[in-house]
């Protein structure tokens, strides 16, 4: 195998990315695009002083190598026996796949990884690429990640500009044959001139001369362990320091990485510890800012107080793998012990990929668990319900899942799942209604309807724990998508007079423009 040097700007913008825990995207052009894949995971390895980073690949429907196992074994095995040192250029992919963590993803199934967290995203057959897709996928990648996006059948950036996408056969119509690749354009300016943690190599690893900024990536200095804590972190110390003593919330809070998460968790443990049964806990937030992980801390303190029945949903079993990553993990810290104290049921359903769906638990009295599914409405002898991703669920199915039990639900209100907004817009301000209108009654009043008066408390969480705060992956993708919905409206003042705007003809291919 030929060695060649490889443009030290890339590894500057893979080691800064670690350094910020911030994110970085290489967009590869060239048919061998995918030989780059484990140089790439190489220097993100060595940057980032861990275990080798997990992998989502992404595709349409032909990876063009075995993904088996016994395959990779197989190579891998043979390798060693030979004893070689380097690997032909033929086989480093399939040396790569054989030594690496990866979970492979057809792109009509990426629903089942909202939730989850991976080292590193691969996005091949661009032609197959949706903005849902984009969406999806992308902000699966955690702070020091990166994300490479794969352009094997074209040789030029220009070519996206024309290139038939799959999506376009949806509106195709004998009336209108011609569609127009105005989001593939308006795709690719955004990455020249809106992402500065972005750059585009060849098939050989040569920086391509698009951007601008890739001149000027310079190496950034990562925060030294005795650097002072920020005004955020001195809170979580100071928030864990007083909570020392108060069991179950102690040992919980103490695994919290933010403030914000810190607070979450503590204000559903204080409504768990008064088992009225009335409350509902409606946690929202941007996503990634560890929702889900708040959950699962959650439901472990829910155990310690012996709630015998819980039951939780989500789109898909796959997205509550943090949940019950963190629900163990709090069991573990309250001192639950696996096989002895309580066992994971996991699916055999072929699509779940094992995923976890109950939990039992047969410490001092029998407690469950389980998951089910968003549609199932008849819920028995439940003391908890738990609903995570509850914007991506449809808003009838999820009023429907109401009842007279204590509910903890988290929803992504910026992002992919929360674009919806009608959790936001409808039920919890159906239920901010009900809980003032419970409020305005005479005290006799209060006292007939107390069963059916329920309890609203709303955290929400701002700090970002799978990046850091100023991810510009983030950033550049709630730009292009319009995903960043909560941003106020302008102020009056900044409009114009009318009188002084000129109306000008307007098209379509004006939206591509940045």
């Amino acid at each position: 195998m030929v060695r060649k040097k490889i443009d030290n700007r890339i590894r500057i913008l893979i080691e800064n990315g670690v350094a910020l825990h911030h994110r970085s995207l290489f967009v590869v052009v060239g048919e061998k695009g995918r030989d780059c894949i484990s140089i790439l995971h190489e220097m993100l390895s060595k940057a980032e002083v861990k275990a080798r980073p997990t992998v989502l690949w992404c595709y349409k429907k032909d990876l063009g190598f075995s993904s088996h196992k016994k395959t990779q074994k197989r190579l891998k095995k043979a390798h060693l026996a030979q004893g070689k040192q380097h690997l032909d250029e033929n086989d480093s992919i399939e040396y790569f796949v054989a030594s690496t963590n990866i979970r492979y993803c057809y792109y009509s199934e990426t629903h089942s990884i909202m939730g989850q967290t991976f080292g590193m995203a691969i996005l091949q057959d661009f032609e197959a690429i949706t903005p849902n897709l984009l969406a999806r996928t992308i902000e699966t990648v955690e702070g020091g990640g990166m994300i490479l996006l794969l352009l094997q059948t074209i040789t030029s950036i220009k070519q996206l500009y024309t290139m038939t996408m799959d999506v376009h056969a949806r509106y195709r119509t004998e009336a209108h044959q011609n569609i127009v690749c105005r989001f593939n354009e308006r795709f690719i300016l955004s990455l020249i001139k809106k992402c500065s943690s972005c750059l585009f190599l060849d098939d050989k690893l040569n920086i391509l001369p698009i951007k601008s900024n890739a001149l000027t990536i310079k190496p950034i200095a990562a925060r030294a362990w005795d650097s002072p804590k920020t005004p955020k972190e001195q809170e979580l110390v100071d928030l864990k320091a007083s909570l020392d003593g108060s069991q179950p919330m102690h040992v919980l809070v103490k695994k919290c990485k933010t403030f914000d998460q810190a607070k979450a968790v503590q204000m559903f443990i204080e409504s768990l510890s008064e088992k009225t049964l009335r409350s509902t806990v409606t946690l929202t937030s941007a996503r990634g800012r560890g929702k889900s992980a708040a959950l699962g801390l959650a439901v472990a303190a829910a155990i310690a107080y012996k709630y015998p029945n819980i039951a939780v949903t989500s789109p898909h079993p796959e997205n509550l793998k943090t949940f019950f990553k963190f629900l163990l993990e709090g069991l573990d810290a309250l001192g639950y012990e696996k096989a002895t104290d309580y066992e994971e049921i996991r699916s055999t359903v072929p699509e779940h990929n094992k995923a976890i769906i109950q939990v039992n638990i047969t410490r001092k009295l029998r407690q469950r668990v389980r998951y089910i599914l968003p549609a199932n409405t008849k819920l028995d002898n439940v003391e908890l319900l738990v609903i995570d991703e509850a914007a991506a669920i449809p808003l009838p199915f999820v009023k429907a899942l109401m009842g007279p039990y204590l509910i903890f639900l988290a929803s992504t209100i910026n992002g992919y799942e929360g674009t919806g907004r009608s959790l936001s817009l409808k039920l919890i301000s159906q239920l901010r209604k009900q809980q003032s209108s419970d409020s305005e009654l005479p005290e006799k009043a209060k006292t007939r309807r107390s069963l059916a008066r329920r309890v609203l408390h709303e955290p929400t969480l701002n700090e970002s724990i799978r990046y850091k705060q100023g991810d510009k992956i983030e950033a550049w993708l709630n730009d292009l998508l319009c995903l960043d919905v909560t941003v106020p409206p302008a102020s009056p003042e900044s409009v114009p007079d009318p009188e002084d705007c000129k109306l000008y003809p307007f098209t379509f291919s004006l939206i591509k423009l940045f």
